[in-house]
């Protein structure tokens, strides 16, 4: 039986093989563990899924580039250093990467003189204390009584090992909650696994969460780890683990209660030891009597219940939040942070909030786009809907946000802004949203890379 070993982890994009194999196998002897990927798509979705102390990034790739890959690395997570790396290196290309946030350039071949110093940095960071809770983008923000006790209950049930079933609507913060427990457990020096339960398809679930040796299937061109190889010692997140098929469930079970498995095409056991936590914003006991969860799955997962409350449950932690929004989008962008007057609070406070705090999130970013002022009165707001209606007392103000825009301009954020709305409405489902607008899902892509949006953002609180 082998054990699954941990240490510093490092992501490597390179559509050369070969350039993954010579660097990784550096990597290696300096004593990090290696993730290889062949293209940017590839990239994003590793470097979304799990916890990343240093990315190595080909600048020229085909499909998504490089630049690309790294702008939306950036958005995710401006945390993770970057090194960029090209063959054709330029002075231009060296400065466009490093106003994008990538902490170094490397010229090809590598060069281990240059390599080695940028290992040392990191690792020596990594060893300094941190005096910080969590980072700016993962943080529980509130007073409220509500958020005090889930609060409590983080604490209390952080230092142990027990599994834990996070429940709450859409945008609600699932995610923030869960790596609020891994910061908090003995667990926090290993890795987090995000898994999107929606997103794998179910021919590869086996592939995703147990990995697969070179050669076992067309396009598995080397051997790859799974989400559960590359949890062990840490945590694994199940993300909306309603939306997973039965046969994905029953997967997952067997490797819960045996607590080993091989990789597709290998023959050797893994045994892994993880800490489990699973999201929904969907009433598991329903679902199981409708034939859609299976119920020994729910009780192995529901040791601890945890229950986020919705936004519009908790309105009195709406100004703090949104000031801490505020806050972290101005050092993103290089601004002055804005503040709402008291006239703006009590529109976003009245407002009923679908989309929770991901949609909170969202318009205070359209209002650091949108308005000038420092101060961002009540007429600056930009359209508030989605389940359709302000609460009573509160204006609707459709107009207003877009009186200093060209009618290009105007056409564009309005088009961004309904688009938000839906996908906030529909779980930023990228097909269910295409389908409920009548766009076609391609067409539909291409306006979340124009407009610079996310796949699905993370949860901010």
């Amino acid at each position: 039986m082998v054990s699954v070993s941990h240490r510093m982890r490092a992501l490597i994009v390179d559509d050369e093989a070969s350039i993954c194999e010579s660097l990784g196998g550096v990597l290696v002897d300096e004593g990090w563990k290696v993730v290889s990927v062949l293209s940017g798509v590839e990239g994003l979705r590793e470097f979304q899924s799990q916890v990343f102390d240093l990315v190595f990034l080909d600048m020229w790739m085909e499909g998504l580039s490089g630049i690309e890959t790294l702008q939306q690395m950036r958005d995710d997570d401006p945390t993770v250093p970057v090194v960029a790396m090209s063959g054709h290196g330029t002075i231009e290309t060296a400065v466009k990467v490093t106003k994008l946030g990538a902490m170094q350039f490397l010229e090809k071949p590598l060069s281990l003189d240059k390599l080695l110093p940028i290992l040392d940095k990191i690792q020596q960071q990594k060893n300094q204390p941190s005096t910080a809770v969590l980072g700016g983008k993962h943080q529980l923000i509130g007073e409220s009584a509500a958020l005090h006790l889930v609060r409590k209950q983080i604490r209390l049930i952080a230092p142990r090992s027990s599994w834990v079933l996070v429940t709450g609507p859409h945008g609600s913060g699932k995610e923030v909650v869960a790596r609020s427990i891994h910061h908090e457990s003995q667990r926090k020096d290993e890795a987090f696994v995000a898994v999107n339960c929606a997103a794998i398809p179910e021919d590869l679930v086996e592939s995703e969460l147990f990995g697969h040796t070179q050669g076992s299937f067309t396009g598995a061109t080397q051997d790859k780890p799974g989400k559960f190889e590359q949890a062990h010692k840490g945590t694994i997140f199940f993300d909306e683990i309603g939306d997973m098929s039965l046969k994905a469930q029953a997967k997952i079970l067997r490797i819960l209660q045996e607590q080993q498995f091989e990789r597709v095409g290998g023959g050797e056991i893994f045994a892994v030891d993880v800490r489990v936590i699973a999201a929904t914003n969907k009433d598991l006991t329903a679902e199981i009597a409708r034939g859609r969860f299976r119920e020994d799955l729910y009780y192995r997962l529901n040791v601890v219940p945890i229950h986020l409350p919705s936004l519009q449950e908790r309105v009195s932690d709406i100004p703090l939040i949104a000031d801490h929004f505020l806050a972290v989008i101005a050092r993103e962008f290089g601004e002055d942070k804005k503040v709402l007057s008291p006239e703006a609070l009590e529109v976003l406070q009245a407002y009923s909030w679908p989309g929770n705090v991901r949609q909170l999130r969202n318009v205070m970013e359209r209002i650091c786009l949108m308005v000038s002022a420092e101060r961002v009165e009540r007429e600056y707001l930009p359209p508030l809907a989605g389940d359709g209606l302000l609460k009573a007392g509160a204006a609707v103000l459709p107009m207003e946000g877009f009186m200093g825009f060209s009618w290009k301009e105007a056409k564009e954020e309005f088009e961004k802004s309904y688009l938000l709305l839906k996908l906030d409405q529909y779980g930023w489902n990228v097909a269910k949203t295409a389908d409920a607008v009548g766009m076609d899902r391609s067409t539909l892509r291409k306006k979340l890379r124009y407009y610079h949006m996310p796949k699905k953002p993370q949860e901010n609180s």
